[in-house]
């Protein structure tokens, strides 16, 4: 846990992403978040943002254009990119393991609370939860899991997916570029990163209470 811990703030840390990797370590990090199981720990709304800042703040060196304006666009490609295989990776691996997360077992990797959760979000709003989950923690990375589990049409599924990471990618990196250059953003970044998180969790946050709530209900109701 520590370990985590430790490394969810380098994450957040410009310098850090910098000196180890640059960009290019973001793309390895959103497809992990995106469809690999273990996943779900990384935090890729405020490192989307961050991305933006960095962006905006590389003047000298060649990132690897000497024009920003060209390096925006280059960069959101290749995280939508990432992102769209990375849903890929999750929808192959829930239909060719489904017979793991059907299953009751529960290991330290694939914990059944997660699943159930995307599962019952996925059934709530079906095919668009692909494109709406980029924006919750979590169910972003079960989600193109369980769609692969239940074997969901892929044109359906590749038309949602290349839609959310447009939608997410787009919306989260322009607004990182547009305030990176701001001195009081850079003064604050960590309560800028906060409230992003805070912004992209409470849905679930509150999707879990409401539903501990009825369960609840339901026990003393019988």
């Amino acid at each position: 846990m520590e370990l985590i811990f430790e490394s969810f703030q380098h994450f957040l840390d410009p310098d850090w992403i910098m000196k180890n990797g640059g960009l290019y370590l973001v793309l390895i990090i959103l497809f992990i978040e995106t469809g690999v199981f273990f996943g779900f720990t990384l935090p890729g709304d405020p490192l989307l943002f961050i991305s933006g800042m960095v962006i905006a703040s590389v003047e000298e060196s060649h990132y690897p254009f000497s024009s920003e304006y060209l390096n925006l666009p280059f960069w959101m490609v290749l995280f939508m990119i990432s992102t769209i295989l990375g849903n890929y990776f999750g929808y192959w691996f829930g239909n060719r393991f489904r017979f793991l997360i059907q299953g009751d077992k529960e290991t330290w990797l694939i914990k059944r609370k997660h699943i159930r959760t995307a599962t019952e979000f996925y059934e709530k709003r079906g095919g668009l939860t692909i494109a709406i989950a980029r924006f919750l923690p979590i169910i972003r990375t079960f989600a193109p899991i369980i769609a692969g589990t239940v074997k969901m049409d892929m044109k359906k599924f590749t038309y949602y997916n290349i839609l959310g990471a447009v939608l997410w990618v787009g919306s989260l990196v322009f607004l990182g570029y547009l305030l990176g250059d701001n001195p009081w953003v850079k003064a604050n970044l960590e309560y800028i990163i906060i409230g992003i998180i805070v912004v992209v969790t409470a849905p679930v946050i509150i999707k879990l209470f409401a539903g501990s709530k009825r369960n609840t209900s339901g026990i003393n109701a019988q």
